[in-house]
């Protein structure tokens, strides 16, 4: 019995037989063309026909001795689809008959078909136009046979789609299945395991709780050694609150103690606040005792390869008190020329003596001199604005008196960085009582009525242009240089960076007293601000130490070259402001309604360190040298007037 074939195969195998017969050339000839063609032509195209007449026929023989079975198509399957679950053929041949036949011509009588003659056109258009319409109900046929085999597929392949669904179903179920034996199996042998497991436990249970009763009979010994020693240790607790209810007694009177003791403190500390207070009282009022404006006179050492002066020409009187005590006068002999020369005697000598707070011989040290402005300093950080001046010729050791000696020596410090060591210790010890303070520096010299900063660096060296005295801000009564530096300084390190830059940007020019002559006002202000944050105290004010350019006389034999006429200009400043500086002092003296700070621009800066709640102090340095005994008396004259004048009482600048 032959096996029943796959619908696809059937199928496939239907196609294989259409296909050469779907995609036949037409044989018809082409319109136009049939006039034109001759007998030979006509012979040439009906050429392919009886060759196709002759393989139909072959083709017949072979499908006659087998009987007609259904005829299928299919159409032409897309690339990439899968292929149909093939259909059940019945049984039969593999090829169809019934393809062979559509095509094939009509036979008369079951005898082979005659071929027509060449010329007969006709005859073979009716043959081709009956063979068309053969194959035309044939593809029909074929067409309908096609769209059900399609449905049978559809139908196949939905049956196959459920038996896949099927059988994945029932894949899972049975991976399920076998997954569950193999974890039954598994908690079989992890049973089994745990029953070995607990087995070895339960021999070791037994084994334990023999010696856990062995232990037992060991721990009841050990209570009632214990119990023995509980009583031992209540006796021994009662001891110990006994003496506890005793510390407690004496913690209380510690801290009865310690209240009493931090009530003192605060009344201490009030106590010592008044102190302070009181000290800074009396301490002001001994220099309002001594004056607002003093005036020192310090005399500067001959100098190696200086002429030494005649016997009698600089004396130092002793003091009130005798030689122990400081001398405040000096007297200067010289003689009167003028006398001599009408007379023709001998010139007389005349005496010039003046009278000052403090007068320092040659002799006297750096040290001594700081030494007698401390207390004036330490007011500054009271609140107290403080100003010291440097007055003098140039020459006279101005410069050596504020700023001190090249070279760093300790002993030949000038009063700038000794008053600012003295600063930053004494508030050193305020801050154990509470004060916190802050300082901030500035130095700027007045060169020809021009401001310029002595602290640039860089690219603003020499562009003292652009600075500019202002007001603080609006109403404020506070005075600062526009672009001048302001630096924070806290140690002396600092301080003297700064002095050591000061000094390579001042302007200096030789002269006929002095190799390297100041030829501006240099002026030092440190501002001190100090805090009290307990108690909500704030006080303020200027420190400020200026050294005076020289205060000689113009020569009227000078010879103007170039270089003379920019001394002459810097001379008629220089004098000018210090006339200006001297008029500012009276008008304070007097009393006077308008005081002519702007007149000067050095006096205009210095004007909140100048009035009455200022305290001022000047030194007029001068030269031992005979040579210079005029220039000398004019400081000394200038020097009396300013000390004869008196300002009112000071008054701390405090918040």
């Amino acid at each position: 019995m032959e096996p029943q074939r796959s619908p696809l195969l059937e199928v496939r195998g239907n196609i294989e037989l259409k296909r050469p017969l779907v995609k036949a050339p037409s044989r018809l000839p082409l319109p136009g063309t049939r006039c034109k063609r001759g007998p030979d032509q006509m012979e040439d195209a009906l050429e392919p026909e009886k060759k196709r007449t002759r393989g139909l026929n072959t083709v017949t023989k072979l499908a006659t001795s087998h009987p007609r079975g259904p005829a299928l198509t299919a159409r032409p399957q897309p690339q990439g689809q899968t292929t149909a679950p093939k259909v059940p053929k019945k049984t039969g041949p593999r090829c169809s008959t019934a393809i062979v036949t559509a095509v094939a011509p009509p036979m008369l009588g079951g005898k082979k078909p005659t071929k027509r003659p060449a010329w007969d056109l006709k005859g073979q258009l009716c043959d081709l136009n009956a063979e068309l319409k053969c194959c035309r109900e044939r593809t029909q046929t074929l067409n309908q046979e096609n769209q059900q085999l399609q449905d049978q597929l559809k139908e196949a392949q939905q049956q196959s789609r459920a038996l896949g669904a099927e059988c994945r179903t029932l894949e899972g179920e049975l991976a399920r299945v076998q997954a569950q034996a193999e974890q039954g199996q598994q908690e079989l042998g992890n049973l089994r395991a745990r029953v070995l497991e607990l087995e070895e436990q339960l021999g070791t249970q037994e084994s334990l709780v023999q010696e856990l009763q062995k232990e037992q009979l060991g721990l009841q010994e050990e209570r009632r050694g214990l119990a023995a020693r509980l009583e031992e240790q209540e006796r021994s607790l009662q001891a110990s609150e006994a003496a506890l209810s005793g510390s407690r007694a004496e913690v209380a009177s510690l801290r009865q103690e310690a209240t009493t003791q931090a009530a003192l403190l605060v009344e201490q500390g009030e106590r010592l606040h008044g102190l302070e207070m009181e000290r800074r009282r009396l301490h002001n009022q001994l220099q309002e005792l001594k004056g607002n404006i003093r005036v020192f006179c310090r005399v500067r050492p001959v100098l190696p390869g200086e002429p030494t002066p005649s016997p009698g020409f600089l004396l130092f009187p002793s003091g009130p008190s005798g030689p122990s005590d400081p001398s405040t006068r000096l007297s200067i002999s010289r003689p009167d020329e003028r006398r001599g020369t009408l007379s023709g005697a001998p010139a007389p000598t005349t005496r010039h003596d003046f009278s000052f707070d403090r007068v320092f011989p040659p002799g006297s040290g750096q040290d001594e001199v700081f030494e007698e402005i401390a207390m004036l300093v330490q007011s500054a950080l009271d609140g107290y604005p403080v100003c010291i001046f440097a007055y003098g010729q140039t020459g006279s050791g101005k410069t050596f008196t504020m700023e001190g000696g090249p070279g760093g020596d300790p002993q030949v410090e000038g009063l700038i960085p000794r008053a600012l060591r003295h600063l930053f210790s004494v508030a050193h010890e305020l801050g154990g009582q509470g004060w916190t303070y802050s300082f901030v520096a500035s130095y700027v010299e007045i060169y020809n009525e021009t401001v310029r900063d002595l602290l640039a660096t860089g690219t603003r060296k020499g562009q003292g242009g652009e600075c500019e005295i202002r007001r603080a801000g609006p109403g404020s009564e506070e005075l600062t240089v526009t672009n001048a530096r302001y630096v924070p300084v806290s140690c002396e390190k600092e301080v003297e960076a700064l002095l050591h830059l000061a000094r390579q940007n001042r302007a200096v020019a030789r002269t006929s007293q002095n190799e390297r002559s100041s030829r501006s006002h240099s002026v030092f202000q440190l501002q001190i601000c100090g805090e009290h944050a307990g108690r909500g105290l704030q006080c303020g004010a200027p420190l400020s130490l200026v050294d005076l350019a020289g205060s000689e006389r113009l020569d009227p034999g000078l010879a103007l070259g170039p270089g003379e006429r920019e001394r002459l200009r810097e001379t008629q400043a220089i004098n000018s402001s210090l006339s200006t500086l001297g008029l500012v002092i009276m008008a304070l003296s007097n009393k006077e309604s308008h005081v002519p700070y702007r007149n000067s621009k050095l006096t205009y800066l210095l004007q909140n360190s100048l009035g009455g709640s200022a305290k001022m102090l000047m030194f007029v340095n001068i030269s031992p040298l005979e040579e210079n005994v005029s220039e000398s008396l004019n400081s000394l004259r200038f020097a009396s007037k300013v000390n004869q004048c008196v300002i009112g009482t000071a008054q701390a600048n405090r918040k």
